[in-house]
């Protein structure tokens, strides 16, 4: 890609950051709006409209047949999406708003039930579980948490005293969630991992001190 298109991919990055948006979605909004601009062979944005954008579209949606929740906007859907991705890149980076209807096939959505672990299943895998392992799923599964958001945890992000994980992400409506499962085995593990990284610092020192040459 000429060094004009990386520049506009910059300029778009570095808009999400300011606006604080989830790093995963300034990921997959620098990917589709890659993917467009090599899908019309490299040709500018600003040069581009309502035929070039509804044509990449439906490309997706026939040619490579992607999920329904890709390319569409249904409002309880967040990024990740072209159309969305699209839509920013115009209305916010080159303040070109679309003041005009995209008429793109839609994928249509499979209806399917959720799986869900009953509680015994969800025992039996942790059962299998130690250590840190066990420490995220308990998270994961007991707080509510995103896997992302688990492993951005960091110590002060937890409160013990009132049993609540703060989570730091704009997109979540309330960033205080409750319900840390087991905090003494919480504690008991993050300072076993404090200790197991002070003692393989230790070695790393003394293996390569002058006395161990």
């Amino acid at each position: 890609m000429s060094a004009s298109r990386k520049k506009l991919l910059d300029q778009v990055r570095t808009i999400l950051r300011r606006k604080h948006y989830a790093y995963s979605t300034e990921q997959s909004y620098i990917e589709w709006i890659r993917r467009f601009i090599r899908f019309h062979h490299l040709t500018h944005p600003r040069q581009m409209g309502k035929v070039e954008i509804e044509a990449f579209l439906n490309h997706l949606a026939i040619d490579k047949k992607v999920a329904a929740s890709t390319h569409t906007v249904p409002v309880l859907f967040r990024g990740n999406q072209a159309l969305n991705a699209i839509v920013f890149l115009y209305k916010v980076a080159l303040e070109m708003p679309l003041d005009f209807p995209i008429e793109n096939i839609r994928a249509r959505r499979p209806k399917r039930l959720p799986t869900v672990l009953t509680r015994e299943e969800v025992e039996q895998v942790l059962d299998c579980l130690t250590g840190r392992y066990l420490l995220m799923t308990q998270l994961l599964y007991g707080a509510g948490l995103r896997l992302s958001e688990c492993v951005r945890l960091r110590v002060k992000d937890l409160d013990f005293g009132q049993r609540a994980i703060i989570v730091r992400d704009q997109s979540r409506p309330n960033n205080n969630f409750t319900g840390d499962p087991h905090p003494s085995h919480t504690q008991r593990t993050l300072t076993h991992e404090a200790d197991s990284r002070a003692g393989s610092e230790r070695r790393t020192r003394s293996s390569i001190s002058p006395s161990s040459a």
